[in-house]
């Protein structure tokens, strides 16, 4: 779907973008990951064709991205776009009117959107007597009104509460099914274990990782355990097959201790060691999340 190639781009006396590279498959969800100022909205304005590289260059469905796709990308900007003194009904057919759409079909695309989300009443509401929230919503449902091939949301979560949050999150996913790529920039790493098949991390201007979720994940494994038993707290010699990392007593005489597996030492070999000493109850491996992750790369380029 969008193939990033070798993108720099420069302001005065600072490089946002410096030789990045990714792809965005057809169909998928990809997580577009970084701390503040790290390149990403940059990105994301390239894209758009809002701004344009340095160098490099940005492919369409094969094709070099050019006037004629704007129509089928739609964008949730981070900070959001809509005239406040407008009326929400004719804000949105006049946007879905640029991007190609019919008055007509518009018109029945937004009640369609307007019953699905809860919004029946907001025709001829203005923005500036909405909440964030409820603004935020506006702006979703302008975003992906004329059925893009392509949604790019930066933030889409910021202003919402849990419920709305949920919403929105289900939304997204059931636009995903139907065959839309969807590419968003977050900092809720829950959101992008939830959504996301591959994720990019940039950081200073840099790529410094991208992948599928699951293999990055997997990657990050170092051979540490969970372990819930039943009984008295065990006591270790050493002559246990691993080390152990910390121990917790729990309720109804349960313990759980983390472990780090020593040498080439297996999680059968765990199981060997403590069966005979007391009842196991969990053996768990621990994969790292995408927050710490994220955190372990971006402190490592701090």
């Amino acid at each position: 779907m969008l193939s990033i190639r070798n993108i720099v781009k420069q302001y005065a006396g600072h490089r946002a973008l410096n030789d990045v590279s990714l792809e965005v498959e057809s169909g998928k969800i990809f997580g577009l990951l970084g701390p503040n100022g790290a390149g990403k909205t940059s990105l994301i304005r390239i894209i758009n064709q809002i701004t344009a590289p340095d160098s490099g260059e940005v492919y369409f469905n094969g094709e070099k991205l050019n006037q004629s796709h704007i129509e089928r990308i739609g964008y949730l900007p981070e900070e959001r776009g809509l005239y406040k003194k407008m009326e929400i009904g004719e804000q949105m057919i006049y946007l879905a009117r640029l991007k190609g759409l019919t008055r007509d079909d518009a018109t029945k695309k937004l009640k369609f959107w307007f019953e699905k989300l809860g919004m029946e009443t907001w025709w001829k509401k203005k923005i500036e007597e909405l909440s964030k929230g409820m603004q935020q919503k506006a702006q979703f449902v302008a975003t992906v009104l004329h059925e893009p091939d392509l949604i790019i949301l930066d933030e889409p979560f910021s202003g919402f509460d849990p419920v709305n949050a949920e919403l929105i999150k289900d939304e997204i996913l059931e636009l995903n099914r139907k065959g839309a790529t969807i590419l968003f920039s977050t900092h809720r790493m829950e959101s992008v274990e939830e959504l996301c098949d591959s994720i990019a991390l940039i950081h200073k201007s840099h790529k410094i990782l991208d992948g599928r979720v699951k293999h990055i994940r997997n990657s990050y494994k170092n051979e540490t355990y969970l372990v819930e038993y039943t009984g008295e707290p065990l006591a270790f010699d050493g002559s246990q097959p691993f080390d152990i990392i910390s121990e917790l007593a729990g309720e109804d005489n349960s313990n759980t201790i983390k472990l780090k597996l020593n040498n080439s030492n297996t999680a059968n070999d765990v199981l060997q060691y403590l069966l005979p000493k007391t009842r196991i109850n969990m053996l768990q491996e621990v994969i790292p999340s995408m927050n710490e992750i994220f955190i372990e790369k971006v402190n490592l380029i701090a």
